[in-house]
Order: structure tokens, then C-alpha cells, then sequence
């Protein structure tokens, strides 16, 4: 396909009449409470392509919030297909059916949490795959209080909500929340909270927790769960250090404290590996899954050992959680990326991206940082690299300029843009989208020289 052929196509400026004529509608009847990063009306979604209600085809970097990891992939669609004409719902909660439990076996297979014999439980969404982790930990120990980061997204109900501390907004206005929360700061290197460099700070942020959490505030044989992200999704696509993990699992052994990690956004293939944790030596006790798991359908699920997850009857449970579809869509969606061989495909595209984004750090005095690893990549925009304040207007306009020439990108954090293709994007999709940004980004650089 010649260059001229490849999307992006931008018929007509948007928002076009049609995307126009919804916004109306939708300013009216629709919770204002809503995130819209710009005005963009989806009407399909197509092998890493988003198609608006006006025609305009757009290259896909945002995955639909990391929701599609496979875009709209066909084997998908007709095993919802296959499905909706048999069964659609029969409760889980209360009666029994083939496709959850073929789920669960596949999600015991290839989950790296601690123990032989792994559990499921099934809910809707992210933020219900951490509450059942938060009530799981507080039965399973017997323990009251939670650890949780600064920079922080687990969700936005009650128990989720009080982890939670990527924005303000995100808990204002909200509390009392969960009591027994106390936030300590994540391994982010780049902007590191003590003023310390890796690796010469030997891992003081674990230090930190031990010395003045533990010893001055939090008893820590009265702590049920430490409950972290292996990547910070809306903290700004930050990756822990290396080593970080393995020296948080021998803290949480030395005081019997259960490990919750939450991979709504990072699992499922998106940086290489099935989950992130896996670049790390560290198996926690407790993993939380959504987004990409049911390529879109609402589906959460909460694994551990099954000695962990030995609550009684009626404990918790959700009438829709494991729905007979979402499970169907989630085993094709396993299927495809075992058989397309799309974590090796993930982790080739991821290495390609951060040579050209690191090259391109080295041009531009914007660029104040660029970290990832498979198709989960940040590209932190600052005013400049001596002083690292960060670039907020310069991120927000390469995101609005890329996305009126065609690339549907969003930022994360303060100043951070998301890379974050669908794993299954025609390569020659994913340049022309690179050059795109890259161009943008050069654009907006200058014009702050």
C-alpha cells in the first residue's frame, strides 16, 4: 500500500456536522462528570483504525482506554456471535455455566500469582475487580488497613476511590472514604519524591516504607494488603524500577502481608507479557484484570490462590459478573493473542517505538522522558530537560494537533502522551501514526524556542 493510501483520511475537520449534531444531544442528557479528551464520535472501530460518525478515519493510539486490545478482532465478534444465540445471561451468582468456568481454568493457566491451585472471581469492570480484591485481603487476613501509592488508579467506587490518587478531582468532594488507607510514594525515577537516582538510592523508596510507615504510623501485622499498579496507567505511564518488586515481596513476606496487583490496564498482553508483573521476580497473592480481558465487553476478574479465596457462600458475588458472553469473548480473546503470537509482536513494535522516541528525545528539549515496554509506552512532555517542569499546555496541543491530522492519542499524568496501539495494528499504520506525533511534537517544540 503506497503512503498516500494509509490512513489516517480526514475528510472534513473535526468535529464534522454529524459528531456536531451529537454533541448537542449528549451535552443534554449525559453526566457531565464525564472525561472527554476532544470531540471525537465514534462510530466503528476497525483493525487499529477509529472511524467517527462523519467519515473521518483516524490511526488508533489509545485502544479505547486500553479496552481494545485487539481492536474489533473477527474471531471475536463471532464468538460473541456464537454465543448471544445460545445463552446471554443466567447469573453466575446462583447457577452454573461452561464458559465461566473454561475461563477461569484458562485465567488459572496463565496468571503469575503465588500458589498451585488458583480461584476466580468474575465482576464488570476494574474498579469491581479491586473491591473484590480489598474485601478478599480483609477476609483472607483478618487485617484491617491497605497500602496504596501517590499516583494511584484503581478505580473510582468507594474502596477503589480511596486507593485512587492520581487527581484531585478524581476523590474531591467525596469523603469520608475507605478508612485505613495510607498512600506511600511509587518508584518514579524520573521525578524521584526523595531527589534521589536510581541505582544509587538503592531502593530507598522500600526503605521508606519499613522506616517511617511501619515503624511510626502503621503497625504492619495490622496491614492486610499492599495494593499497587506494576505500571501507574493514569499516574502517567510510570514503570517501577528495576528490582523494586522483588524487594516489596520480601517486605510483604516479612510481616505476612498480602500483595494486590492490579493490571487493569497493563495486563492482557499489552507490554509483553500476559501481565506486567512478569518483568519482575515477584508473584503477588492477589491480581486484578478488566479492560482488554473481554476485547470491550464489561468483565472483571479477581484471581489468587485458592487459599487465599476460601470466603463462605454469600460473601460476595455480582448477578452480572462472568456473564456467558464477556466469558466467550474472553477466551477468543487468549486465544488470538496465544495463536497470533501477539506478546512477541508487542514486545518487537514496543522496542522499535522507544528507539525512535528516545532518538527523538535527544533532537527536542520537550521531551523530558520516555519509558515503557511493549505497546504501554510514555513519552513525558516537559518545558524543558534542566528544570522538568512539565510541559501540561505543550502535551494537551501535540494531543489536539495529532488528533485533527489523525492519530486518536491522550495524555496520562500531568504531561505525559500514551502510546498504546492495539497489538494487533498493521505496522505500516503504526509508522505513519510515529510520524505523525513526531511531527507535531517538532511543530510545538519550536514554537516554544
Amino acid at each position: 500500500m503506497g503512503k498516500d493510501n494509509l490512513p489516517p483520511k480526514i475528510i472534513v475537520p473535526p468535529p464534522g456536522p454529524k459528531a456536531r449534531e451529537i454533541l448537542k444531544r449528549d451535552l443534554m442528557v449525559i453526566s457531565p462528570s464525564y472525561v472527554r479528551y476532544y470531540p471525537l464520535v465514534v462510530e466503528r472501530v476497525e483493525q487499529g483504525l477509529v472511524i467517527d460518525v462523519d467519515g473521518n478515519v483516524y490511526i488508533d493510539f489509545n485502544s479505547g482506554l486500553l479496552c481494545l486490545n485487539l481492536s474489533r478482532h473477527p474471531r471475536v465478534v463471532e464468538a460473541i456471535k456464537r454465543q448471544v444465540d445460545k445463552l446471554i445471561h443466567y447469573s453466575l451468582t446462583d447457577f452454573y455455566y461452561e464458559e465461566a468456568v473454561s475461563l477461569a481454568e484458562k485465567l488459572a493457566e496463565i496468571t503469575p500469582v503465588r500458589g498451585e491451585k488458583k480461584c476466580v472471581h468474575f465482576s464488570n469492570s476494574g474498579t469491581e475487580a479491586v473491591e473484590a480484591a480489598l474485601k478478599l485481603a480483609r477476609w483472607s487476613s483478618k487485617r484491617q488497613y491497605f497500602v496504596a501509592y501517590i499516583g494511584a488508579f484503581h478505580g473510582r467506587t468507594y474502596g477503589s476511590m480511596s486507593l485512587t490518587a492520581s487527581k484531585p478531582v478524581q476523590r474531591k468532594g467525596f469523603s469520608p472514604l475507605l478508612p485505613g488507607v495510607v498512600h506511600v510514594p511509587y518508584p518514579y525515577c524520573y521525578r524521584c519524591p526523595f531527589k534521589l537516582t536510581y541505582p544509587d538510592c538503592n531502593l530507598y523508596c522500600i526503605d521508606f516504607i519499613e522506616e517511617h510507615i511501619f515503624s511510626r504510623l502503621l503497625p504492619p501485622e495490622e496491614v492486610a494488603a499492599i495494593v499497587f499498579e506494576p505500571v501507574q496507567g493514569e499516574g502517567g505511564y510510570v514503570w517501577a524500577s528495576p528490582g523494586y518488586f522483588e524487594r516489596l515481596r520480601k517486605l510483604a513476606d516479612k510481616y505476612g502481608i498480602l500483595l494486590i496487583d492490579d493490571e487493569v490496564q497493563a495486563g492482557m498482553g499489552r507490554t509483553g507479557k500476559w501481565f506486567a508483573i512478569e518483568h519482575w521476580d515477584a508473584k503477588p497473592d492477589i491480581i486484578t484484570i478488566a479492560k482488554s480481558i473481554a476485547s470491550g465487553l464489561p468483565l472483571g476478574a479477581t484471581v489468587s490462590s485458592c487459599d487465599v479465596m476460601r470466603w463462605e457462600k454469600g460473601s460476595h458475588a455480582t448477578t452480572f459478573g462472568g456473564n456467558p458472553v464477556a466469558c466467550a469473548a474472553a477466551l477468543e480473546t487468549i486465544r488470538v493473542i496465544e495463536e497470533e503470537r501477539l506478546l512477541e509482536r508487542a514486545t518487537r513494535l514496543g522496542e522499535k517505538i522507544l528507539k525512535r522516541f528516545n532518538e527523538l528525545k535527544e533532537e527536542i528539549e520537550i521531551i523530558g522522558d520516555v519509558r515503557g515496554k511493549g505497546l504501554m509506552i510514555g513519552v513525558e512532555i516537559v518545558k524543558d530537560k534542566k528544570t522538568k517542569r512539565p510541559g501540561v499546555e505543550e502535551a494537551k496541543e501535540i494531543m489536539m494537533r495529532s488528533w485533527r491530522r489523525g492519530v486518536a492519542i491522550i495524555t496520562a499524568g500531568i504531561s505525559t502522551l500514551r502510546i498504546a496501539p492495539p497489538l494487533i495494528i498493521p505496522e505500516e499504520y503504526l509508522e505513519r501514526g510515529l510520524s505523525i506525533v513526531e511531527d507535531v511534537i517538532r511543530e510545538v517544540a519550536t514554537e516554544q524556542t
